[in-house]
């Protein structure tokens, strides 16, 4: 394989994730054409990054090698998948936040429920959700077909006009950082939220 972002810096994890958009996300029957993802950098770089502080036994995964898969649990409830990339040893991984489901729409339906086309993935625990997958993806080959997941350069390339960039979503620190990237004008993009601190009775 010789993607480029492959071989990219953990520095560039911005321009690494901007150049997903319109690549296949393929897992359990179900294709998704990402439309939204935001980039996380390394130790010491990104206060919001779960490798910021440097390795743990969950975050060990972002270290490298590029290529796979870190997924981690959000609020109790939720999976979230992540594509590390960056040099091996360099942390750096790259949220999928949404994407059209492509191919295996009444897999994801069962899956998902009753909700509208648009809403199958939109939004990075609808993704997981449609793509049926949990912690046993974690630090599984996403590009070598060895895990459950197999991302695929994109059928329709995305123009760089038509992309959008705006704060990232949800986080505490450094939320106003422009690395979350999306399809301009795809319904399937999640909507903003910006994080608002929960006050201490």
């Amino acid at each position: 394989m010789n993607h480029p972002w492959l071989s990219a810096p953990a520095a560039d994890v911005a321009e690494t994730a901007r150049t997903l958009l319109g690549w296949e996300i393929s897992a359990n029957g179900v294709r998704i054409r990402l439309t939204e993802v935001e980039a996380y950098a390394g130790t010491g770089e990104d206060p919001a990054s779960h490798a910021h502080r440097g390795p743990t036994p969950r975050t060990k995964v972002m270290f490298g090698p590029p290529g796979h898969a870190y997924t981690y649990f959000v609020f109790g409830v939720h999976w979230c998948l992540n594509l590390v990339c960056g040099g091996e040893g360099e942390a750096a991984a790259v949220l999928l936040r949404a994407g059209e489901v492509v191919d295996g729409l009444d897999l994801a339906r069962k899956r998902r429920g009753e909700v509208p086309d648009r809403d199958l993935a939109r939004g990075p625990a609808r993704l997981v959700v449609a793509l049926g997958i949990d912690a046993t993806a974690n630090g599984t080959s996403m590009l070598d077909g060895s895990g459950p997941l197999l991302l695929t350069p994109p059928t329709r390339p995305v123009a760089p006009a038509a992309v959008s960039a705006g704060p990232r979503v949800g986080v505490a620190a450094a939320h106003d950082v422009p690395w979350r990237f999306w399809i301009t004008g795809d319904p399937t993009v999640s909507s903003y939220r910006r994080h608002v601190p929960r006050r201490r009775r």
